[in-house]
């Protein structure tokens, strides 16, 4: 279902392009086979080459349960499926339209926040996935895999056991957002990157699309840092995210009449692009400012230029800002109200776009937008409505759900989640329901519920 949903129609009317696609990841597969073959005993390779195996019994498991044979998916089908995140950049890489897509320009996938309480009572860590609502087929996953580092060594990987968001034939996270044995948890936002030249850098050979880099190092990693490091190598320039890598073993919090305490390392920010990835240790800021938020446009000044964040300014204006952005102004007032867990979970799925003056968009007819939230919900604008640019208007595209864990949820592995787009009756935000939505006809939902209205869980994992 979710691959009816995601995959089934992509390679209509660009069979050229999958064409391309297809013998990308032919020379890649031979790239990744002749290093685990010549460096078999390298952890790194050794997990690439693990990695790989557990795709590929992914879809003999699956095909093994599966009696309709139109409903058989290749090894080859579920390395498309999971490198989606790739997908839409990997294809633009190699064909090099005359036209960038508006998506490269608006990658508004995803609102992120750490959040250190100020009196160093708990630190949150907390992602809302942005998607296309045919996505919304979703997973809670645990995995525990007592994997060694390389075949020479008896010592287990540092990730041998997480916990993540995820969606039926995924691998890994894809939102992404993991609780990693190593005390671990990273999440992402997409940058995106409107650079056209950059995308000359993409090779089959030398490089690892970013699935896979992301799961290899949550594998191997033990600091925040080594986390970043893993990562680098290989880099694809696919799925250009910015990574945030929060080490709760650098945490202690305030119990009682005890002092927390924050150590250097505790949060990692990790940026890339094709050719480029900049990373530092933010520590320090997230201590100055009590919280780090991520919102789909680059921290670090290099990385915002490099992937034409001045030039995307200059051309639509301030909502591409950094600071000026509509997020980043909720997200900095909303932070500093947050005193609990339950105050987390309102600010990851807020959305207010018909009172909230910072949703306002003057250029928008009517005068707002419910893209500018920190869960966006833009089925609600007008179907009629007039907009500066298609990331404001009206489409099958929203946040999907929140994931929120603590310094005391992630021993155990959990994190408080739900699956649905945002609602506030109250507020003038109904529950989504594929019924009342104009594009449902036109839209793939097979397998979906149709109203999306859903209580947060906090799944108890029974895995050791």
């Amino acid at each position: 279902m979710h691959w009816q949903n995601m995959l089934k129609g992509y390679c209509y009317n660009k069979t050229d392009v999958c064409g391309l696609i297809e013998e990308f990841v032919d020379h890649n597969e031979d790239y990744v086979s002749s290093m685990v073959e010549m460096y078999g005993f390298d952890s790194y390779w050794h997990q690439m080459k693990l990695y790989f195996i557990q795709i590929e019994g992914l879809a003999v498991g699956y095909n093994a349960a599966t009696k309709d044979p139109y409903q058989w998916l290749t090894t080859r089908d579920i390395i498309w499926i999971n490198m989606l995140g790739d997908l839409d950049e990997l294809a633009f890489a190699l064909s090099m339209p005359k036209n960038s897509p508006e998506g490269f320009l608006f990658g508004d996938h995803c609102t992120g926040l750490v959040k250190l309480l100020p009196d160093l009572s708990n630190l949150y860590t907390a992602q809302t996935t942005w998607n296309s609502y045919q996505s919304m087929l979703r997973l809670q996953k645990m995995y525990v895999l007592h994997l060694r580092l390389s075949p020479d060594k008896k010592e287990l990987i540092p990730g041998y056991k997480m916990s993540l968001s995820s969606y039926p034939a995924f691998v890994q996270s894809t939102d992404d957002f993991y609780i990693i044995s190593s005390g671990l948890v990273a999440g992402e936002t997409t940058i995106g990157n409107s650079n056209r030249t950059l995308f000359e850098l993409v090779k089959p050979v030398g490089q690892i699309l970013e699935y896979a880099r992301a799961m290899v190092a949550n594998r191997l990693a033990r600091t925040g840092r080594e986390w970043v490091d893993i990562f680098r190598k290989h880099n694809s320039g696919t799925y250009n995210n910015q990574w945030f890598i929060v080490d709760y073993k650098k945490f202690t919090p305030k119990r009682g009449k005890s002092v927390g305490k924050v150590e250097d390392g505790l949060l990692w920010v990790v940026e890339q692009l094709p050719g480029y990835t900049e990373a530092a240790d933010l520590t320090e800021d997230l201590k100055r400012t009590t919280y780090f938020p991520s919102y789909n446009i680059p921290f670090f000044p290099r990385v915002f230029n490099l992937s034409g964040g001045n030039v995307r300014i200059a051309t639509f204006g301030d909502w591409f800002g950094y600071d000026t952005n509509p997020r980043a102004k909720i997200l900095f007032e909303k932070q500093a109200g947050i005193k609990n867990l339950r105050d987390m979970y309102n600010t990851m799925r807020y959305n207010d776009f018909k009172h909230d003056p910072l949703a306002r968009c003057d250029a928008c007819s009517p005068p707002y937008s419910a893209c500018n939230a920190i869960a966006a919900r833009n089925d609600l604008n007008p179907a009629n409505g007039t907009f500066p640019f298609r990331a404001l208007g009206h489409r099958s595209h929203g946040a999907t759900d929140a994931k929120i864990t603590s310094a005391y949820l992630w021993r155990s592995y959990r994190f408080l989640s739900i699956s649905s787009p945002t609602h506030n009756i109250s507020r003038g935000i109904p529950p989504f329901a594929w019924s009342k939505f104009d594009m449902g006809p036109h839209v793939s939902h097979v397998g979906h519920p149709d109203e999306w209205m859903f209580a947060p869980m906090l799944h108890e994992w029974e895995w050791e």
